[in-house]
Order: structure tokens, then C-alpha cells, then sequence
């Protein structure tokens, strides 16, 4: 019995080693009829498929794309028309085809396949199949040329100063939006596929000389680990690089639209994670204060932006205790509040049919269904669910008696104060339902036992050896220039700390 319920977690946890979607390595006939075959085959005779067969002194000859993923004209000027106007007296269908690619095809990006599974792979991803008949090789060519959406600023990450670029879909652009900015020869740029069906390439971005190796080993062991068919979305990744097991709300690995925020973490040792097909970016290590700093804050006065930083972490423990807190003192304190405060309370809860804490909670639930059919719902009608939410929930819901207007204040104030720090909004809108909830029950003692246990799952948390909690704990004072407060850039640029040099760390600072 132990050894089915043991067979059971390996499967569930994805260690079973029966996975049916190995694929074995087919190589290449030196037919090419034999050879186009396999491609019509693995590709299921697709309408995209496209074979263009040239004769080259003799020698039957074939390029083989995707339509829609190639340059047509650079697939033209680089390798068609070379081709077809290629003269040569070389009978051997190798050396034939090593003067082609060595001396013919103009393309600079140019590599030898030997199996179909890689010829697939780039073919796939853009590139032209040059395939010889008596060759049991192929030489791929990039001539990528599929449309993609333009470089703009991201919606998500909206800066008052600096740079409005944001990164798109095609990881190739992404990286070199990263390389423009940084043009150390110490950058460096790994990639990889993952998803047994969607081959999506991954990209590992970061400096030789301050990335921590023992950090880069265990995140290469973990991307080694994802047994997934389809990455569609950074999103697929992300739970594999957290610790597995741990229940935490807040995650330790960032993610940011913007190439001048990576370069800024790689430059402190951390490791971006470029995904094709999705301009999120994920960076790990990531420790909980840098949900707080903002691009912006080293563009302004260092005294504005510490001004901005704690309204930060004010926000932050506004939209997830206040809401509890209301409920817990007006039901169970209510000696706490001031009189006229707690007199307007009174008067609203006995003018309405439910509880205080099934009140709140009704209306977070409205407020969370308004939101979610705002991101949902296309952009034309948006103005009308807003006017709507306002109407219903804002005038005709206090006046009717179903809801009071401290309770709608108390609502508005959370939903409006959890935006200020929107990484931390999905564990705010939990959060903030579980602290109603103790407060509701418990009154301010629930708060304060909810509250002891998230700091402490907090604390406990470690990622890739470094404290979740750095600098604040372990305490590290000289690391505080930049996380109660933001210090100016004389200060901040005499010493630059690495996640392996951060106290606590359990990584060695073993650098290239």
C-alpha cells in the first residue's frame, strides 16, 4: 500500500520517470525525397509547410519553411537567389554542399542539423531548411520575419521619468533591448527550450562576474525539472521556481515588463528569465522589499522618493488591515474607536439587514466580480460597468439600506490603497478576506494571531538560500540606504551588494 501511495506522489509531483513524451532522435538519409517525407509526415501534410525544390548543377535541392515565420526577402536575397544563380562543377553532393554554405548562402546565421527533431525545432522558430540530395545533413538559415507588436511603454509599469520601452513578445528582441543598455562582455545570455510539445524558448540572462553559481546551478536544476507540454506564459514557470512545498502567499521570483529594471537586478547578482512569446520577465532571487521600489524612485529627489517608499508600505498594511481591523474593533472594541466615529457606525449597522463582517465581505465580493469583468470585459463597455458599479453599489446601495457608508468608505479606501503596490495585489485580496474574517470572529486578538502568522511565514521563507527578508532580517543597517529609505546616488553608488553577500545568505560568493 505504501509503495502505490509513493508511486501516486511521484506521478503527481512529476518525478515518475515513465514519461511518454521522451522523444528519440531520428537522423537524417542522405534521400532527400526520404528526408522532405519526414518533415510532410511530422508535420501532418500542415497548409504552412512550405518546400521549395531547386536543382543546382545536377543536384536535386530543397528549402524548406514555415509560411508566415520567414522574411520572404531576405529569404530571397540571402538564399534563394544565390542558389538558383550558383555555377559550380563539383559532382561530390558533400563538397557541393559545403561550397554552398561556406561560399553561396550570404546568411550570417547559419548551423548544421543532423536530426529531425532539431531541424523542426527551427523551423518552428523561423529558420529556412537547406537540405541536398546525397547529404545526411542540413543547414538551417535564420531569415525570421514574422510580425510582432511594436516596442511601446508597458500598461502595467507606467514611469513619470525615463525610458518608455517595454519589452514584446519575441524573446530575441527582448534581449537585445537588455543588451543595448548593458554592453559588458560580462553579459551573458544562455538559452534553452522547455514544454515537450511547445519547445518554447527560454532565455537565462545575467553578469559572470557578479551572478552567484550556486544560484544559477539550482535554477538550471529546476527548469531541468518542468516536464510540461505547452509554456504559454511565464506564469507556467513560476511555481516550479519557488519553493516547492511552500504555502506562502508572496512569491520569490519578480516579474517586470520593463528592460531597465532587469538590468538594474541583474547589476545586484540576480538572473532574468526570458520566456518566448510573453513580455514578463522573471527575475530570481527576489526579497520582499523590492515589492516596494519602483524604477521611478532613483529618477526624483532622494527625499520624495523615501516619502513615496513608506506611503508604500503604508498602503500595504492599509488595503490588508483595514478592512479587518474596522470589523474587529466595531464589533468587539468598539471602546477603541472614537464616539462620533463609532456613533456613525452604529447608526449604519442598525439601519441595515445583515452583520458587520457579512457586509464587508459582500462587498469586497462585488467590488472583486466589478474588477474582474473590467479586465475581462472589451474596452467599449468598460465605461459602462464603472458607471454602473458606482451607481448600484455607490448611491443606490447606501440609500436603499443594504450596505452602510462607513462600510462602502472602509471598501473604497482598501481597493484604492492596494493598487498603490500592485505586484502584492493577489495576496492583498486574500489576505484582507481572511483578517475580515478573524476579525469578524475574534475581534483584534484574530487580527493579531492572523498577523503573527503571515509575518512568520514571511520570515521563514528562503529563496535560493538568501532570506526572503533581507536586510531587514537578519538586519543588515548598511543595506537600509535603499529600503526604509532611499539615499542619494553619492551614497548609494560607493558599495554595491550582492544577494550572496546579504547576511543570512546561505550562498557561498563564489564568482566568476
Amino acid at each position: 500500500m505504501f509503495g502505490i501511495i509513493d508511486h501516486f506522489q511521484k506521478v503527481y509531483m512529476g518525478k515518475s520517470n515513465n514519461n511518454p513524451n521522451i522523444e528519440k532522435s531520428t537522423f537524417f538519409s542522405k534521400s532527400i525525397t526520404q528526408n522532405i517525407e519526414f518533415f510532410k509526415q511530422s508535420f501532418q501534410n500542415s497548409a504552412d509547410l512550405s518546400v521549395r525544390y531547386l536543382n543546382i548543377s545536377g543536384t536535386q535541392s530543397a528549402i524548406i519553411t514555415i509560411s508566415g515565420l520567414v522574411d520572404k526577402n531576405v529569404l530571397t536575397q540571402s538564399v534563394v537567389n544565390p542558389i538558383i544563380f550558383c555555377e559550380t562543377s563539383i559532382e561530390n553532393s558533400v563538397e557541393k554542399y559545403k561550397y554552398i554554405k561556406d561560399n553561396i548562402i550570404s546568411s550570417v546565421d547559419q548551423t548544421e542539423v543532423s536530426t529531425l527533431e532539431d531541424a523542426i525545432n527551427a523551423i518552428a522558430s523561423g529558420n529556412a531548411i537547406f537540405a541536398m540530395d546525397g547529404c545526411d545533413v542540413m543547414l538551417s538559415v535564420g531569415v525570421q520575419g514574422y510580425p510582432f507588436r511594436s516596442i511601446s511603454e508597458p500598461s502595467s509599469e507606467i514611469m513619470q521619468r525615463g525610458s518608455r520601452e517595454g519589452f514584446v513578445e519575441p524573446i530575441m528582441i527582448n534581449m537585445t533591448l537588455i543588451r543595448r543598455r548593458i554592453k559588458s562582455p560580462n553579459l551573458k545570455f544562455e538559452l534553452t527550450s522547455l514544454g515537450t510539445v511547445s519547445k518554447t524558448s527560454i532565455a537565462l540572462c545575467y553578469l559572470t562576474n557578479k551572478v552567484s553559481k550556486d544560484i544559477l546551478k539550482k535554477i538550471k536544476q529546476k527548469l531541468s525539472n518542468i516536464n510540461l507540454e505547452m509554456i504559454m506564459d511565464s506564469g507556467y514557470v513560476i511555481p516550479y521556481l519557488d519553493d516547492q512545498g511552500d504555502f506562502s502567499l508572496f512569491s520569490s521570483v519578480g516579474m517586470t515588463e520593463r528592460p531597465d529594471t532587469v538590468c538594474g537586478k541583474i547589476s545586484e547578482g540576480r538572473i532574468a528569465i526570458l520566456i518566448d512569446g510573453t513580455p514578463t520577465v522573471l527575475i530570481v532571487p527576489y526579497l520582499f522589499v523590492e515589492y516596494f521600489q519602483h524604477l521611478d524612485d532613483y529618477s526624483m529627489h532622494p527625499y520624495f522618493a523615501t516619502f513615496t517608499r513608506w506611503l508604500k508600505y503604508f498602503a500595504f498594511l492599509l488595503s490588508t488591515l483595514l478592512p479587518g481591523l474596522y470589523v474587529g474593533l466595531s464589533t468587539f472594541n468598539p471602546e477603541i474607536l472614537p464616539f462620533p466615529i463609532f456613533n456613525k457606525i452604529a447608526l449604519a449597522v442598525g439601519t441595515t439587514p445583515f452583520s458587520l463582517m457579512f457586509e464587508t465581505i459582500l462587498i469586497h465580493l462585488i467590488y472583486e466580480i466589478m474588477r474582474e469583468a473590467g479586465l475581462r470585459i472589451p474596452r467599449p463597455l468598460s465605461h459602462a460597468v464603472s458607471i454602473v458599479g458606482a451607481l448600484v453599489i455607490g448611491e443606490t446601495a447606501v440609500s436603499s439600506g443594504l450596505v452602510g457608508a462607513p462600510t462602502l468608505m472602509v471598501v473604497a479606501l482598501t481597493a484604492i490603497s492596494s493598487y498603490v503596490v500592485p505586484n502584492l495585489y493577489e495576496p492583498i485580496s486574500i489576505l484582507k478576506f481572511v483578517f475580515i474574517i478573524a476579525g469578524g470572529l475574534l475581534g483584534i486578538w484574530g487580527i493579531m494571531i492572523v498577523f503573527t502568522a503571515v509575518l512568520i511565514n514571511i520570515c521563514s521563507k528562503n529563496t535560493y538560500g538568501v532570506p526572503f527578508t533581507s536586510p531587514l532580517s537578519p538586519f543588515n543597517i548598511f543595506a537600509m540606504r535603499d529600503v526604509l529609505v532611499r539615499s542619494g546616488w553619492s551614497f548609494l553608488s560607493k558599495k554595491s551588494i550582492k544577494v550572496q553577500d546579504l547576511p543570512g545568505s546561505e550562498v557561498k560568493n563564489n564568482l566568476f
